[in-house]
């Protein structure tokens, strides 16, 4: 479905920041014509629809998606309405970029993927590390089997002062705090890389100990446009091993505020031939001749560059909507991600290994 000169007509729920990043990248895609955007503020709405060309500007979603004009929807609201508006666009037949996480709840995931099998459109979880060229770089080792088997990786996304704020950290409207936010990212990257096998265990703690620290001075970090310091019930931090049925095994750590002496972020992979390093940079570890070699391949953008991946994502759902390609983030990786991070917080509240049968 697309206009008679073939490009995807697209319009974009939630003008908070991450619409800018959907916005710019629909921009430069030349296959995609930015028809709509809505917000629940009116104003934003319509500054967005001058900035970037729109025709028409709502504040109502459900108008949105009654414009026969429309054939996609990217979805950039809070988290606990994505279920809502993306099976509500599946059924006024669009094809929907929901961003991550897919839902909130395992209950609400399996409402969007039935919905996307009673559909027939395209939904494309928002993973946009999946789409950052150093993993598309990477992801031609792992396939060549230059890693061989992977049976190990271990992530790490730490920020020592970085709560958002705002709606982040509001739990009814988040689902959570670190884990879902950044979370959902390193395990879903290492997952993908490591070829999506089928989880059979979880085990994970999350702390609440030193609340959004407002009270430090002289060290600035992003705000939500509705920062509100006494607001905050959400996690500080949270780890888990995840474990699954080839015998492979996952181990991540986040956090919005660590007493650390620096934001950190890495994400490895160990395999019987070979291992990986996507963050901070991309390198490849090998053995030849008796020797082990680190490769650093040689691209533009050795770490994820947000620009970058969110371009390449953007043409991806491009793609997909008109039918040229299958997407790399499908509704139903979507539902194994919201499991995985559900039993987190779920093993962290009962104390327990969650178990998958």
């Amino acid at each position: 479905m697309a206009t008679e000169n073939g490009k995807l007509r697209v319009g974009v729920i939630g003008a908070g920041s991450i619409s800018g990043l959907h916005l710019e990248a629909y921009k430069r895609c030349p296959d995609a014509e930015i028809v709509a955007i809505c917000d629940l503020n009116g104003e934003r709405a319509q500054a967005a629809a001058d900035k970037y060309g729109a025709a028409r500007a709502y504040t109502d979603y459900r108008e949105l998606l009654a414009d026969p004009g429309i054939d996609a929807v990217s979805v950039c609201t809070w988290n606990n309405t994505h279920a809502e508006i993306s099976i509500a666009a599946l059924e006024a037949g669009k094809h929907v970029l929901c961003e991550k996480p897919m839902t909130r709840t395992v209950e609400d995931a399996e409402r969007v993927v039935e919905a996307v099998r009673r559909s027939g459109k395209v939904l494309q979880v928002g993973f946009v590390r999946r789409y950052a060229g150093s993993v598309d770089v990477l992801k031609r080792f792992i396939d060549a089997g230059e890693l061989g088997e992977i049976y190990y990786a271990k992530a790490s996304c730490l920020r020592r002062l970085g709560n958002p704020g705002g709606w982040f950290s509001d739990k009814e409207r988040s689902g959570g705090g670190p884990l879902i936010d950044l979370g959902v990212h390193i395990i879903d990257i290492c997952w993908y890389l490591m070829g999506r096998p089928k989880v059979v265990s979880v085990s994970g703690n999350t702390y609440n100990r030193l609340g959004n620290r407002a009270h430090i001075q002289n060290l600035s970090f992003y705000k939500a446009a509705d920062y509100d310091a006494s607001r905050n019930d959400v996690e500080d931090a949270a780890n888990a091993v995840i474990r699954f049925e080839n015998g492979a095994s996952l181990m991540v750590d986040v956090s919005f505020t660590l007493h650390a002496a620096k934001d950190e972020l890495y994400i490895k992979l160990y395999g019987d031939k070979g291992g990986a390093e996507v963050e901070p940079a991309l390198l490849v570890m090998s053995e030849k001749h008796d020797a082990i070699i680190n490769a650093t391949p040689q691209i533009d953008h050795a770490s994820f560059d947000a620009t970058e991946a969110f371009g390449r994502e953007i043409a991806h759902f491009v793609n997909s909507g008109l039918g040229r390609c299958e997407t790399l983030s499908p509704v139903e990786d979507g539902l194994e991600v919201t499991r995985m991070l559900s039993a987190v917080y779920e093993s962290a509240a009962s104390g327990k290994e969650i178990r998958f049968d």
